[in-house]
């Protein structure tokens, strides 16, 4: 019964903004997690290795959806492979309304048109593995989030030779 409700819940509030930010308004939580290492790009855009991670819950059907069940969220993510087809994804987050995501996955997670930027030239080349996590952490997740899967995340990333990130929300 939670699901649906959540569901609906993103369906209603999707319809109506002015109840979209009164449920939504809170304090900000902030952590303290040091500079942020802000890196300029050195390459021309056609020269970089171009990455998605998006917060949309997009992740293959094969694998272990977001957990649903837990009202701070899933501070997990799920690993992408580019070589995945379309047909291949599914989103799992009840907390955003994806009906037009389900139809065109690229909605939220555009790999076709960065494949189409890459053969066209204006990127160089898309990141081998794309990452995805789901947007709604809150209370006792944000550390983890924060401290452990986005690093571990940044960490792939850098360690495939990506230079730069589209970060694309649900």
């Amino acid at each position: 019964m939670s699901r649906f409700k959540n569901r609906l819940m993103a369906k209603v509030l999707t319809r109506f903004q002015w109840l979209f930010e009164r449920a939504v308004a809170k304090p900000e939580v902030y952590l303290d997690v040091g500079a942020i290492p802000w890196v300029p790009m050195t390459k021309r855009l056609s020269e970089c290795r171009v990455a998605i991670v998006t917060t949309a819950g997009v992740h293959l059907k094969g694998e272990p959806p977001f957990d649903m069940v837990d009202k701070d969220g899933d501070p997990s993510f799920r690993a992408i492979p580019l070589s995945a087809p379309n047909g291949a994804l599914m989103i799992t987050h009840d907390y955003y309304d994806h009906a037009d995501a389900e139809k065109d996955v690229n909605i939220v997670f555009p790999i076709d048109r960065l494949k189409e930027m890459a053969k066209s030239g204006l990127i160089g080349e898309v990141a081998l593995v794309n990452y995805s996590f789901m947007g709604h952490i809150d209370g006792r997740h944000i550390d983890t989030l924060v401290r452990k899967s986005a690093p571990q995340v940044a960490g792939l990333l850098k360690s495939a030779g990506v230079d730069a990130v589209l970060l694309t929300p649900g």
